[in-house]
């Protein structure tokens, strides 16, 4: 691929196009212990009813509706209590014409009720005989068997991430076991002569590899599984046989740096030798990203990121194509993704990047009833801009710029 390849940036969206080439992990099963956070490989339906027989939703008494019609404070209904229903037992006896049985909120209602009187609107005297003051319909105050989940029903579909009111749900209704993709296993790869290991302490010239910890804490915070392949030297034989290496154990590949059009960067060409190796994109449409990589490697494919250098420029490009490529290995559902967005106000003015999609770190803040977005600006080699930030705005590609005041999404790096 030439210089002037190079320069023939795709979008984000042409990027995020190529992704259905990419199929998701395979599948196990889980207890619903350790569900949380897992994408369905497969839809659960309701094995029962939930609830499974007609429960009281309020204290108060199990009543047939009609013998309260036309209850009121000066004009009460008098109907015989004829005992309670203990909590999580079956009633011993019906509610008959003109009879009411105590039931605490969650209690099965009798047979012969169709309606729960609150006890607020009730008065017992000592005859037994309980004054109603107020009228109830048909099915109030009760929680009908199927009202919240009908035998059946789907209640999550193949690619829904697992939260914990869902895991709630499942644990209501039986269910322990769960078929779940994978997590992705990824493994991490950092390139360059001037990249030294942590423990190391850096010479002249040289740095501490922060990419490769801070990808593989993204990779960890999206659910995959990182795997920390070390440093390779800028020499091709390295690069191709660490990154063959790599194939045999991966989900995903990631190596940062080596990926921009200087005379010694190597992984291009390093990843074109590989067997059954695709280039797909060698260059995004992005500030900061431009030097971007992604390849398709072997049958059935699995892809390679090649992330640029700069610390930040790594972390954007592994929140704006990373997530969305992770997404997609985890079996995730279109309408189903990591993070969340906030819309806030942009508290200065901001200048796109020409022919670039533009994304800027911000800091959130609270100002009376209005949230706004602070960009933290600073050169994309700089990591500080990028912890003083809670996430990203995005300057649309041919979008000159943001104004001050005007309301835009901030994509959450939490």
């Amino acid at each position: 691929m030439s210089k002037l390849e190079f320069f023939k940036l795709k979008t984000r969206e042409e990027v995020l196009a190529l992704y259905h080439r990419f199929s998701p992990v395979g599948a196990e099963e889980v207890d619903l212990a350790g569900a949380l956070g897992r994408v369905l490989a497969r839809a659960v339906p309701a094995p029962e009813d939930a609830p499974p027989f007609p429960r009281a939703s309020m204290d108060g008494y199990g009543v047939r509706a009609v013998d309260t019609f036309g209850a009121s404070v000066g004009a009460p209904q008098y109907l015989e209590i004829k005992g309670e229903v203990p909590m999580g037992a079956v009633p011993d006896r019906p509610a008959g014409p003109g009879e009411a049985l105590r039931v605490p909120t969650g209690a099965m209602l009798p047979p012969g009720a169709d309606a729960v009187v609150m006890v607020e609107y009730t008065a017992e005297h000592p005859d037994g005989t309980l004054e109603v003051r107020r009228p109830v319909a048909p099915g109030e105050n009760v929680l009908q068997p199927g009202e919240d989940v009908g035998r059946g029903e789907v209640l999550f579909p193949a690619g829904s991430l697992l939260r914990p009111q869902d895991l709630g749900l499942l644990a209501a209704l039986g269910v322990t076991r769960l078929n779940v993709h994978r997590r992705p296993r990824v493994a991490i790869l950092s390139s360059g002569d001037e990249i030294v290991p942590l423990h190391q302490q850096p010479q002249g010239g040289q740095v501490r590899d922060s990419n490769a910890p801070l990808a593989a804490a993204q990779v960890a915070q999206w659910g995959g599984m990182p795997t920390l392949l070390g440093i390779v030297a800028d020499d091709f034989s390295a690069l191709k046989n660490a990154l063959a290496a790599a194939l045999a154990a991966a989900d995903l590949i990631l190596i940062s740096g080596g990926s921009s059009v200087g005379a010694r960067d190597l992984t291009l060409e390093a990843i074109k030798a590989l067997a059954g190796a695709e280039v797909l994109v060698h260059g995004v449409a992005l500030r900061p990203g431009k030097p971007t990589i992604l390849a398709a490697i072997g049958q059935p494919p699995l892809p390679l990121l090649g992330l640029p250098g700069h610390p930040a420029s790594a972390a954007v490009v592994m929140e704006v194509l990373g997530r969305p490529l992770l997404a997609r290995l985890a079996g995730l559902g279109a309408s189903q993704s990591w993070g969340g967005e906030v819309m806030a106000l942009l508290s200065r003015n901001l200048a796109g990047a020409s022919g670039r999609e533009d994304y800027v770190r911000v800091r959130l803040r609270r100002e009376g009833e209005s949230l706004w977005a602070d960009p933290v600006l600073g050169p994309s080699g700089l990591l500080s801009p990028l912890v003083k930030s809670d996430g990203l705005v995005m300057i649309p590609l041919g979008v000159e710029g943001l104004l001050r005041g005007e309301t835009v999404t901030v994509r959450l790096f939490y």
